[in-house]
């Protein structure tokens, strides 16, 4: 770990607000400038390593809203997340770690192969009958959480579904590769192919290979790092056999990961990658003219909601909003701290339920305030835990990807 990171801190606590956890607690240990100074004297032989420090490291949901509001440029999340792949490279993986995080993730098949007994499980109407009579909380808590949080799934993935190249509509601009995210193509198969449709629409030759794996996000969150560059590698020799202009991505987290691919591996064709990855946001955003004479009047109240990999991790704020104020009689209603974290942060709303749901009753208070018919967000973490919310507390309220209610204007 770069020692210098952690003496750049200040302690000035600009970062203290920004905080989720710190505004739930107002424990300085669940602080990001309470976890560098832990860490540091860890670094420094001050501090011991012990379950209850490591606890307090845990609580962080790596959103780097502080990074934001830092005026050092102190990131408290990637310096915990480096923490961790440090003490999983001394430790190893464990059992369940090394069967999901090497056996199952990396491979698109068996990730497919793993989502069919789900299916069978809503599609025959066990999952009702279940939930009916309360099943669950028979089982360990997590795993009623789980159940909790998933929703309803497609007949089949997208991956399997769409065609490896998919012509641009009229003259064709250029090319994009497409990089479908694991959730994206197993959950959320609507927003993509509403991505793939737009870019289309909009002149471009859409390639998505069929054997792109993982970005890698699931490892370093598991402190796997050796995993994701084994993921990154991979990416970037499927996608270097291409010529194309972007690699787009409609998902959050996979290109905040996929912009680091340079950062994880000093090498060129890391290096190259990672300058060509988009938000599909900012592919869009390039086209506004032609976009807009495309799009047909919606007449509903809206609100977005920033992920923390797209606000936080790549600065993309402008982007999304300037789209959905194009759509033609959509009124637009900006939420009150848009770039709150929502209490997802991957598989935080499992391991820590009664913070992440502090958290994400806070969000749901401002788009409640808002008045909004439709909440749109653009990352598979946030669609999972906002619906649970949404479907719990404000069942009134519709949410969308930014590609979707795009496209359903342009279809209406």
């Amino acid at each position: 770990m770069d020692y210098v990171k952690l003496i750049n801190c200040m302690r000035c606590g600009m970062c203290l607000p920004a905080c989720p956890t710190y505004k739930e607690t107002f424990l300085e240990t669940a602080s990001p400038r309470g976890r560098v100074a832990l860490i540091r004297k860890l670094q420094e032989g001050e501090l011991d390593q012990s379950e209850r420090l490591l606890e307090f490291l845990s609580l962080c949901l790596d959103c780097q809203a502080c990074a934001s509001a830092c005026p050092c440029g102190v990131n408290a999340g990637e310096l915990v997340a480096e923490f961790t792949c440090e003490k999983k490279s001394a430790d190893g993986l464990g059992f369940m770690e090394d069967l999901i995080l090497r056996k199952l993730v990396p491979h698109p098949d068996r990730l497919e192969t793993s989502m069919v007994p789900m299916r069978l499980y809503q599609n025959s109407g066990l999952q009702k009958l279940v939930r009916t009579l309360g099943v669950l909380k028979m089982f360990p808590k997590p795993l009623e959480r789980m159940e909790g949080l998933l929703p309803s799934l497609p007949s089949r993935s997208l991956r399997q579904e769409i065609s490896e190249v998919t012509p641009a509509v009229g003259t064709e601009r250029g090319t994009v590769g497409f990089f479908l995210g694991c959730v994206m193509s197993l959950i959320f198969s609507d927003a993509s192919r509403a991505t793939i449709k737009l870019l289309s629409v909009l002149g471009y030759k859409v390639i998505t290979p069929r054997n792109q794996v993982c970005c890698g996000a699931p490892n370093m969150l598991g402190g796997d790092l050796e995993g994701l560059k084994e993921a990154a590698r991979t990416n970037i020799d499927i996608f270097g056999g291409y010529m194309v202009d972007f690699i787009v991505t409609d998902c959050g987290g996979c290109g905040a990961e996929l912009k680091k691919y340079g950062h994880h591996i000093e090498e060129e064709a890391a290096s190259e990658f990672s300058t060509k990855v988009r938000d599909i946001s900012q592919v869009l955003a390039l086209h506004i003219e032609e976009l807009q004479a495309k799009l047909k009047p919606l007449h509903q109240k809206v609100t977005y909601h920033d992920p923390c990999h797209i606000a936080h991790c790549q600065g993309i704020r402008k982007e999304p909003r300037d789209l959905l104020k194009l759509v033609p009689g959509l009124e637009y209603k900006e939420l009150d701290t848009a770039d709150a974290c929502c209490g997802s942060a991957g598989t935080y709303n499992i391991a820590k339920p009664e913070m992440s749901d502090k958290i994400l009753h806070r969000k749901l208070d401002t788009v409640r305030a808002s008045g909004a018919e439709i909440l749109v967000t653009s990352n598979p973490g946030c669609l999972l835990q906002l619906k649970k919310g949404l479907a719990d507390q404000l069942p009134h309220v519709k949410l969308m990807h930014l590609t979707e209610i795009l496209a359903q204007s342009m279809e209406n």
